[in-house]
């Protein structure tokens, strides 16, 4: 399967037959706000998260502002006082793809998963944008709707040996659970720190941790532990 973020990029090639598709609807039908910079940013983030967009360059925003205001001159029937599109709640963001990998929280048990790819994307009654979500080695039939804005975030980044003198108390972490019947990650954050010397194995110091799907605490060593990503 191709994925969202090639590491190397072509040059912008236009928009393809869904996407172009899709915005002829939204020019035609009246769904409840108004053409505007962040209309466009939206739309291109819902595009670029989409699998027709797998493997190809992302789009900018104002390539479809330009599309937008290209149609609009060639069809001047259609006043733009009645152009309207789907209202997002205030506040949303959607992060841009980038060469940087993804994770996404389950809704099956709250544990994180990277992201092998964004299927599609919807919008619900209540604004909130979802994405579907295929996740690193599991098939279709474990594929998920998941909100943007509190379950997808840029893949968090294990800590080195190096980094354990900037941890404090109460810095949010993913830790790696290791369990009898599961070994998956969840969200935490560092209740206590007991510093200890280094050796050749690197560092030796024992991490208290708060998991917050549960509130169970567990001591740990920081090779378990990643820096988290602001979602």
């Amino acid at each position: 399967m191709d994925r969202l973020r090639p590491r190397n990029r072509a040059v912008f090639s236009g928009f393809t037959n869904a996407e172009i598709e899709k915005m002829e609807k939204l020019l035609r039908e009246p769904t409840g706000g108004s053409l505007g910079k962040e209309f466009y940013q939206k739309l291109a983030r819902s595009f670029n998260y989409s699998s027709g967009r797998a493997g190809k360059p992302i789009i900018k925003w104002t390539e479809i502002e330009s599309w937008f205001q290209t149609r609009l001159q060639d069809s001047p029937q259609v006043p733009s006082s009645e152009l309207m599109v789907p209202k997002c709640k205030e506040g949303e963001t959607m992060q841009h793809p980038s060469e940087l990998e993804f994770e996404a929280r389950s809704s099956k048990d709250g544990a994180w998963y990277d992201v092998e790819a964004f299927l599609a994307h919807r919008f619900l009654s209540t604004g909130e944008a979802e994405v579907h979500v295929r996740f690193v080695g599991f098939g279709a039939d474990e594929d998920e709707w998941i909100n943007i804005k509190t379950s997808v975030r840029q893949r968090s980044i294990p800590l080195e040996s190096t980094e354990c003198s900037n941890l404090k108390m109460g810095d949010p972490v993913l830790c790696f659970q290791e369990r009898r019947d599961q070994a998956i990650y969840y969200d935490a954050h560092i209740v206590e720190i007991q510093r200890r010397m280094h050796d050749i194995r690197g560092c030796r110091c024992l991490i208290l941790i708060r998991y917050d799907h549960d509130n169970s605490e567990e001591r740990v060593r920081l090779r378990r532990l990643c820096r988290r990503s602001r979602s």
